[in-house]
């Protein structure tokens, strides 16, 4: 597999945004300031707030990779995550997963990405060494 892989650990990963998961408000926007960058456009957030008074705070996140959809809605003190995947632009399957679940799927995909991006590779290592703030 190489070098990308010896130094991406997706344990390290996963336990460093699982550390934030006590307050799910402090994990996804963990998720949103490291990714931002490099997933551009394929992220998608919904913040709290009303249409003129937009907040910090966010409600949901959307990652786009390929034809897989990953998703986490903050309800409560809880986080509500789904996998869904599509062909063709048809949505064929969704699944309701625990967050471990998720994030190992998403860091699994993210990961692969990183093979062949330079900003996705520093994006998933500032979440394993805890960067950009």
């Amino acid at each position: 597999m190489g070098e990308a892989d010896e130094s991406l650990d997706l344990e390290l990963a996963a336990a460093s945004l699982r550390a934030d998961s006590s307050d799910v408000r402090i994990l996804v926007k963990v998720l949103v300031d490291q990714l931002s960058d490099a997933l551009g456009a394929r992220l998608a957030v919904q913040r709290a707030g009303g249409r003129f008074r937009k907040s910090d705070e966010i409600r949901s996140l959307t990652v786009t990779i390929d034809d897989d959809q990953f998703s986490a809605e903050v309800d409560g003190s809880r986080l509500q995550c789904a996998v869904g995947h599509s062909s063709g632009g048809i949505r064929i399957r969704s699944e309701r997963v625990d967050l471990e679940t998720w994030l190992a799927r998403l860091l699994e995909r993210l990961k692969a990405e990183a093979q062949h991006s330079q900003t996705m590779r520093m994006a998933l290592e500032n979440i394993v060494i805890g960067g950009k703030e």
